[in-house]
């Protein structure tokens, strides 16, 4: 019996960076029968050949999925997620040359709102497609990856890529176990990640605290940080869910950290002007003023 369902058939996905997120996308995507190869360095190339990706998920269980990997793409691919940090992605881009890469799909999901110009001057600008995605995935060493939030959700957008495109991504990534939606505005996509990631990045890295204790004890803070980001995002075109967004921080699991804090702990560069220092740009380009994340982004800065 023929059916209507539309057919995933399998793809060629490259992940270049396939740590704490590209990993959780890579392991579930090549369980589900695409054909994945991850770009990263030798060692991690190296190592990944070998024994694959190794996840532990409550949502999509433990496992090991065989991947590809590699140091550069060395062929055309159907899809290309960046999962790389902002403080990363110009070195990381010289492992995907716009002439191997062909019109495969570029789908960065880094955190802030400026990297789509960067990708649309090196990259076909109808080939860029910006995504967000909602999740607590950390790359404990390399090849293991620990998915520890009960959700993993994309938004997808492009200002330049035809819509066709990314449904398309929207249903493989969907027809894999993940969450997968096409959103109709880039700036509203981008924008609403920045009213979630900006506050939490900043409150917990600075009191190094994790969200349950941030909105515990920093709560008015942080309903004023998301207030002002709110007011940046409609002064640039974008308009914010301002209830639905206090709503989802109250959600969450409260031992849930940012991946800002995350590397503040550890010592790793801080993705701290792609996220604050976006917002006050944008800000100061508006004339908003945002006072409390002024005071955040500066206190981290000085801090280190």
């Amino acid at each position: 019996m023929e059916s209507d369902e539309p057919v995933h058939l399998p793809s060629r996905v490259a992940v270049l960076g396939p740590g704490g997120v590209g990993g959780l996308l890579a392991a579930v995507l090549a369980r589900a029968g695409h054909e994945v190869v991850c770009l990263a360095g030798d060692a991690t190339a190296e190592l990944l050949r070998a024994k694959g990706i190794r996840l532990r998920s409550e949502q999509f269980g433990e496992f090991t999925a065989p991947v590809a990997a590699d140091t550069r793409l060395r062929e055309p691919v159907d899809l290309c997620l960046i999962a790389v940090k902002q403080t990363m992605l110009e070195d990381a881009l010289t492992r995907v040359d716009p002439g191997v890469l062909g019109d495969g799909l570029v789908v960065p999901m880094l955190n802030g709102v400026e990297h789509p110009a960067l990708l649309r001057e090196r990259y076909r600008p109808e080939s860029v497609a910006p995504a967000v995605i909602r999740v607590e995935s950390t790359r404990l060493e390399p090849g293991l990856i620990a998915h520890t939030s009960p959700f993993a959700d994309l938004d997808l957008a492009s200002a330049t890529a035809p819509r066709a495109r990314l449904d398309a991504v929207a249903a493989m990534l969907a027809a894999a176990g993940l969450g997968a939606r096409v959103l109709a505005d880039e700036a509203t996509a981008l924008w609403a990640k920045m009213g979630f990631i900006a506050p939490l990045a900043l409150l917990t890295t600075r009191y190094g605290q994790n969200v349950g204790e941030v909105r515990t004890w920093h709560r008015a803070e942080l309903f004023a940080a998301i207030a002002e980001v709110a007011e940046v995002a409609a002064a640039c075109g974008a308009e914010l869910d301002l209830a639905g967004i206090e709503a989802f921080y109250l959600s969450v699991p409260p031992e849930m950290k940012s991946s800002m804090q995350r590397d503040a702990e550890a010592g790793r560069p801080l993705e701290l002007d792609a996220i604050g220092g976006a917002v006050l740009r944008a800000a100061a380009a508006h004339g908003v003023s945002v006072p409390v994340l002024t005071d955040l982004v500066l206190r981290l800065s000085v801090r280190g």
